[in-house]
């Protein structure tokens, strides 16, 4: 089973399951937010999803989805938890020590990456910005984690960067890392319980240009140097999330320089049991905002 959020007929936003027959069975409470579920503990999340799952009206075969993420929750990431991310950083930067010194750290690299207006859908827009000349996507499992710190779902993350910026100074990664249409989750959430091992999923990154495949890679979580749990708990040490909180938790695929997202693209990122994350880039605020109907921000 999967949890999505989508836009219901009536035009209104709803939460939904999308069952192992192929149906979407609409939450009974038409209010339902998704953050309203990672209030509920573990095992009250189960009994829930299999009460809608046994009993809820089944609606369209395939309503829009949109991001799968609402309310008071946050999007975190972590950095520099595979080797390929640190080799990719070290060749980005201008001290290239420090990301050395930081995937063989005790403590992890972690950030505040975006709340629920700034993050795209399955489908939506994604940006580089406009004052950058090396950008990329970076594929990424993403935990969901409720508000008392336990693992509750898993989806798809893309955490556009720049690299030219960060690669400059450091001190400036939040501008090459937290911007308008920097991020992107989906298609859905899919619960903790259903996938068996997180440490032995398959990442695929393609990107396309002009309709003709221009970079590929694979790689698996396999590679994590750190452990999920590990991220969790000093995400959570001195920090609460009553909304629940998403975290990214690093990249192995790393497009080597000099390859760098263009207007047009179209980035795909497909995860064992998790579906594919597809979306297309723009370059620039005003172009975002054009593609989203005039809301990007």
């Amino acid at each position: 089973m999967q949890i999505i959020r989508y836009r219901a007929a009536d035009g209104r936003e709803r939460v939904g399951l999308l069952t192992d027959e192929g149906t979407v069975r609409a939450f009974p409470e038409g209010g339902q937010r998704l953050s309203d579920l990672w209030t509920l503990r573990t095992t009250e999340l189960r009994a829930l999803l299999s009460a809608v799952a046994a009993r809820a009206e089944p609606v369209e075969a395939r309503p829009p989805w949109l991001a799968p993420i609402d309310g008071e929750s946050e999007v975190w990431a972590a950095g520099v938890t595979y080797k390929r991310s640190e080799e990719a950083r070290r060749e980005e930067s201008a001290t290239p020590d420090i990301y050395a010194r930081v995937y063989a750290a005790a403590r992890p690299e972690l950030f505040f990456k975006a709340n629920p207006r700034r993050v795209a859908g399955p489908e939506a827009a994604i940006a580089v910005r406009a004052d950058s000349d090396w950008d990329v996507p970076e594929p990424e499992l993403t935990l969901v984690i409720n508000a008392h710190g336990e693992i509750v779902g898993y989806t798809i993350g893309n955490d556009v960067s720049s690299r030219s910026i960060e690669g400059e100074n450091p001190l400036y990664l939040p501008q090459a890392k937290v911007y308008a249409g920097s991020c992107a989750l989906g298609p859905a959430i899919v619960p903790a319980w259903e996938i068996s091992d997180p440490y032995s999923l398959s990442i695929e990154l393609t990107i396309e240009r002009n309709g003709q495949l221009c970079w590929q890679g694979r790689s698996s979580t396999a590679d994590l140097r750190r452990r999920l749990e590990e991220l969790v708990a000093y995400l959570f040490r001195e920090d609460e999330f009553p909304a629940g909180v998403f975290l990214c938790s690093g990249t192995a695929l790393v497009p080597e320089r000099p390859f760098s997202l263009q207007a047009g693209d179209v980035v795909s990122i497909a995860i064992t049991g998790l579906g594919r994350l597809r979306n297309r880039v723009v370059r620039g605020k005003q172009a975002l905002k054009a593609a989203s109907g005039g809301q990007c921000c």
